[in-house]
């Protein structure tokens, strides 16, 4: 005689092979909560033979969520010692964090499933599963055996329940029981509440000591005074009334930002534009707690003077001004010759060039690579009248430093005086024993009147002895952070390829829903080859390259990237009949659905 849970796993098999098939259930067969998991599964076209999930191996092993569990977690693992059990922890968006495993056979079981840290297991990838539905539906769930969507996944039972932040409500993230189909299972729920309700004490432990810390260093600033004051936490914003009264909460987001950079130097002043096109000096500080960064101290000055009045630190060579004057945050374009734009980010940045080019002031531009920092300054440079292009010299050139490369001796050749412009790239690459050089050579530059920018990825971690050479610092926003500016970049970059060309207007979409990690320069790439390989007089959607069709979350191998290939290729071949693509391909209708969703592939519908 079979036992209950057997004769039950046999009930739900049967069930879902009948719901796979489109025919009608038997009443009350399948709890409620799983037959609406497999709906969603089903309506997903999530495959039920082969477990294809993303894979993301950078993340952040230090944050709350992942320091708040690993003590939970420690004590679990030595007590699932020998046992065929194992506790996951996930993200709010289902990315696995950590995994304690008791026995070794159920180990190589999880890592064939790709149940492990740096995939991702939300429902929308791996169908009806404890991590998946627990997300899905923010409370705890268990899910037995064949009620498992996918068949890969049924040899096991899994319970799971949401981790919330006690504080603000919100789901962090979820904890997961996974074991072998047994007797035990029974037992599984009670235990992940237990490892939940652990977790999300050491979080409020957490909230709490930030939010004391944060509570403290603020009554001690705003005691003495009345000066603006803001307090800036992951979970708490405390803001005296001279603050609030003048900030939104975009600002504190913006603020936020700028401490996040800047916080390393808590005795620099910095400027930044609010929302509304006032600027404001922060003097910022990290406050710590016993359990780490607790967040920001950021005590505040509003600029309030003429247009025309001189900005704080003009004159003087002691720190760098971050941001624009009141003038430079002003709403509007700011156009640039060759430039095109109108997002409000770039437009600072734009008119913060601009003026420093005006002004002859050293300016420090910092902003991903191919986001077009050389680019302004050469036509903000030209935009004073100037005759000369700027000099360009690479503080990483090829070689450097044991080929000879000596960027200080390169920076002393350059031609200096007024309406001379030099650019030095790289500035973070200066090695410790070039700085002394280096730095006296920008200031003998800028002393006879030359032009001085300098250019990196990241402003934090330059060092002192070259940061006093720059005035003012202002960051060049990434592409995909001005998307908005995305038909007008596109006007002009193929205004540039000449011929003509245009654009048909199925080929923004993609455009924009790629995350440009090469940012306007690679853009720029995409269009040129695009338009050499246009089969009409404007690119269409099929001239645009595979990847720009994929919005895969993680780097993909040969192989894949080939397999990806060949699947646009077949779609757009097809106008995006699926069913035409996969027979072509001679791959069935399902898997074609399945490797699509797999490498996130979208095409523009047709007729």
């Amino acid at each position: 005689m079979l036992s209950d849970s057997t004769a039950r796993d046999r009930t739900i098999a049967r069930a879902r092979l009948r719901f796979l098939q489109n025919a009608e259930l038997p009443a009350a067969v399948v709890p409620e909560g799983i037959l609406n998991s497999w709906q969603r599964s089903k309506y997903l076209g999530i495959g039920t033979d082969e477990v294809v999930v993303p894979y993301q191996p950078d993340y952040d092993r230090e944050s709350r969520l992942v320091r708040a569990a690993t003590p939970v977690l420690d004590r679990l693992e030595q007590a699932l010692t020998g046992s065929d059990a194992s506790v996951i922890v996930t993200d709010r968006n289902g990315w696995v964090r950590d995994r304690r495993v008791g026995e070794k056979r159920l180990s190589a079981h999880l890592d064939r499933v790709h149940l492990a840290p740096g995939f991702n297991y939300a429902e929308q990838f791996v169908g009806t599963n404890g991590i998946g539905v627990a997300l899905e539906e923010r409370r705890p769930n268990v899910v037995l055996g064949t009620e498992h969507f996918n068949e890969r996944l049924q040899s096991v039972s899994c319970a799971a329940a949401p981790i919330r932040n006690t504080v603000t409500g919100r789901v962090e993230g979820a904890m997961n029981l996974t074991c072998w189909n047994g007797p035990a299972r029974s037992l599984m729920a009670a235990l992940v509440q237990e490892a939940v309700d652990d977790i999300e004490r050491v979080m409020y432990e957490f909230s709490s000591a930030h939010q004391r810390a944060l509570l403290e260093a603020f009554q001690q600033v705003t005691h003495y005074g009345d000066r603006p004051v803001l307090c800036l936490g992951q979970d708490l914003v405390l803001a005296n009334t001279a603050a609030s009264a003048r900030l939104t909460g975009d600002d504190h987001r913006l603020l936020h930002e700028a401490a996040a950079e800047f916080g390393h130097a808590p005795r620099t002043r910095r400027e930044v534009r609010l929302t509304g096109g006032e600027s404001v000096v922060m003097r910022c500080r990290q406050v710590d707690s016993s359990a780490g960064a607790a967040g920001y101290l950021l005590e505040l000055a509003f600029t309030d003077r003429p247009a025309d009045a001189p900005g704080p630190g003009a004159g003087s060579r002691t720190g760098i001004r971050h941001g624009s004057r009141a003038q430079d945050g002003a709403a509007g374009p700011w156009p640039l010759p060759g430039l095109a734009g109108t997002d409000p980010a770039w437009n600072s940045v734009s008119r913060t060039v601009t003026r420093c080019a005006r002004d002859r002031t050293a300016l420090l531009l910092h902003g991903e690579t191919g986001t077009g920092k050389a680019t302004l300054v050469r036509a903000a440079h030209a935009l004073t009248g100037a005759s000369w292009a700027p000099v360009v010299v690479d503080a990483a050139a090829p070689g450097a430093p044991h080929a000879g490369h000596d960027p200080a001796a390169a920076l002393r050749a350059a031609p200096a005086g007024p309406g001379r412009a030099l650019i030095l790239r790289n500035v973070d690459e200066v090695t410790p024993e070039d700085e002394a050089a280096v730095a006296e050579a920008l200031d003998t530059a800028v002393a006879r009147g030359t032009w001085v920018v300098g250019t990196l990825r990241r402003a934090p971690g330059l060092p002192e002895s070259l940061r006093h050479c720059f005035l003012e610092a202002a960051a060049v926003p990434a592409l995909r952070h001005r998307l908005t500016d995305l038909p007008a970049l596109v006007d002009c970059l193929l205004q540039r390829i000449g011929g003509g060309v245009e654009c048909a207007p199925e080929v923004l979409p993609p455009l924009r829903r790629y995350d440009w990690p090469g940012n306007v320069r690679e853009l720029s790439l995409v269009l040129s080859k695009a338009a050499a390989a246009r089969r009409t007089h404007r690119i269409e959607a099929g001239d645009l390259p595979p990847a720009l069709h994929s919005a895969g979350g993680r780097s993909l191998s040969v192989w894949e990237a080939s397999e990806r290939d060949t699947l646009v290729q077949a779609l757009l071949e097809a106008d995006g009949n699926k069913l035409l693509a996969a027979q072509r391909l001679g791959i069935s209708r399902t898997t074609i659905y399945r490797k699509m969703r797999a490498y996130g592939i979208t095409l523009p519908t047709r007729g």
